[in-house]
Order: C-alpha cells, then sequence, then structure tokens
C-alpha cells in the first residue's frame, strides 16, 4: 500500500562520480512520480507546480546541474546531458510510468527526455512555455541581451505586479542570477535555446503531451507554441489568458485546471503507478 503521509526531503544522488544531482521531494513517499524540471529562473519558479502535484503524485524537484550552486562538470554542456542525465536517474532508481513537468528551459528538457526515451519510462508530458524547437518566423528572444527589468518585461502580462525589481535584489541574489546565467549560456547559447534537429523529432513521441501556454508571454510567443504542439504525435495546446512566460505564477487557477484535466485524462482516478507491464509499483 502506498504510504501517503506527505514529507518534504532533499538527497543528492550521483549519475556519475563527477554527476551530482540534488533531488527535492514532497507528496506521498510511494506511488507516480512527478519529475518537475526547472528553467533558468532556477527551482523556485516552479515550486508552485511541485506544490500542486504534489497533493496527488510523489514530486522530485531537481535543481539541474550548474543551478543555485550545484556542481557542473566542465563536459556538461549542453540540453542533451540534462535530458540524458534524468532519464538515467530514472533507470537508476527503476521508475516507470513517470510523468515529466517542465517549464521553459525544463520543457525543452522534458521534450528530449521524451524524445531519447527507448526505455518506455515516461507516460506524461506537460510543457510550460517551452523553448527548444525552431520554429521559423517566431524566434525566441536573446534573453542573454535583456537586463533583469527587460526580461521580467517580456516575461510577464502584469509585470509590475509579477516582475522582479532588480534593486530590491541582495549582492548574494545578485550573484546567483549571475552564476545562473552563465550556466544557462553554456547549455544553450549555441545554437541559441534550441536544438536543430528537435522539432522533426517529436513526432516520435508517442506519449500524449500537454503544451500550456501564457498568452501573453513575448519570450516565446504562442504561435511558437502551437508550431511545438502541432510536431507531436498526439499533443493538446492550450493558451492560458492574462498569462505570460510563467502561466501558473500568473494565472494558478487556470493553469492547474488544464493541466490536472490532462492528468485525469492518462491517469484516471484510482490508477496505481505501474511497472511499465501494468503491474503496480506500490
Amino acid at each position: 500500500m502506498a504510504d501517503t503521509e506527505a514529507r518534504t526531503v532533499t538527497r543528492t544522488v550521483h549519475i556519475r562520480p563527477d554527476l551530482p544531482l540534488t533531488l527535492t521531494e514532497s507528496g506521498p513517499a510511494d506511488g507516480r512520480i512527478a519529475l518537475v524540471l526547472h528553467g533558468g529562473g532556477g527551482p523556485a519558479t516552479v515550486r508552485s507546480i511541485a506544490a500542486h502535484l504534489s497533493e496527488r503524485m510523489r514530486v522530485v524537484l531537481p535543481t539541474h546541474p550548474g543551478w543555485n550552486g550545484a556542481e557542473r562538470p566542465d563536459w556538461f554542456t549542453g540540453v542533451d546531458d540534462l535530458a540524458l542525465a534524468y532519464l538515467q536517474w530514472l533507470k537508476d532508481e527503476g521508475h516507470r510510468d513517470v510523468l515529466v513537468v517542465g517549464s521553459s528551459l525544463g520543457g525543452w528538457t522534458a521534450a528530449e527526455m521524451a524524445v531519447r526515451d527507448d526505455g518506455d519510462r515516461i507516460t506524461g508530458l506537460a510543457l510550460v512555455n517551452s523553448a527548444g524547437v525552431d520554429v521559423p518566423g517566431e524566434p525566441v528572444r536573446d534573453v542573454f541581451a535583456l537586463d533583469p527589468g527587460e526580461i521580467s518585461t517580456y516575461s510577464f502580462h502584469d509585470p509590475a505586479r509579477f516582475g522582479v525589481n532588480p534593486a530590491t535584489l541582495t549582492e548574494d541574489q545578485i550573484t546567483a542570477q549571475k552564476a545562473n546565467m552563465v550556466t544557462m549560456r553554456t547549455l544553450c547559447g549555441d545554437p541559441y535555446m534550441h536544438d536543430p534537429k528537435l522539432l522533426n523529432r517529436l513526432g516520435r513521441v508517442q506519449v500524449p503531451a500537454l503544451v500550456l501556454w501564457g498568452e501573453s508571454d513575448r519570450i516565446v510567443t504562442p504561435a511558437y507554441g502551437r508550431a511545438f504542439a502541432a510536431a507531436f504525435a498526439d499533443a493538446r495546446f492550450v493558451t492560458v489568458p492574462e498569462a505570460g512566460h510563467l502561466p501558473h505564477i500568473e494565472q494558478p487557477a487556470r493553469s492547474f485546471a488544464a493541466l490536472d484535466a490532462y492528468l485525469d485524462d492518462i491517469y484516471p482516478a484510482g490508477t496505481a503507478a505501474t511497472d511499465g507491464t501494468g503491474v503496480p509499483t506500490v
């Protein structure tokens, strides 16, 4: 029987001796895994998604190597390295029937994972305002050319309410943000914010996908999102009004309603996680 007692724990696992992964887990100790992958802003930007999902699933929220001071080996230089690392972790711990949710860079990572998932470990995929593909006429805005205030302006429907005022940041926070941007540039600066082959590969993914998009996003536009969704074999594209690049922060009720509707379809109430053969894992 599943342990339904909610808890939050942080642990470190080593995919390789030089590649530690910091994982924060919440929700029931047993049951279906929801792997929640953050974007360039770090784990804090997806904590509300993790908290929401923890009411029904065992949520794992990693800190990507190189973010918030986490160790990143010199050879770890691409989003494909992120995808392969998380797939290896799923394999090492024997996780199957996994939901992967990713925001922005995390969505790109989730898509790369799904393309490479030869072990059929992933059964659900939710991408939130994801980068990662090349859509003619809809380029991803160059965030490396923007200051923090400009990033907020382009990211939020209501930047005055949800944007971060750089003047309120401490020196430590500013230093951490700069270090995170250095890592992001290393992983996705060239080619900028996309894998040239990913769009054409998405048709291989047979897992039903949710592509959720804030209508006011000016970092990656809704037209970009529609093209992203259309490339999958089975995807639904849902827009969130009055929201930008992080719709789960600006419009949590609308965002989580769309996510819950998707989860209710692919994981009907009362169904337990399985080992991939139909045998429950709990």
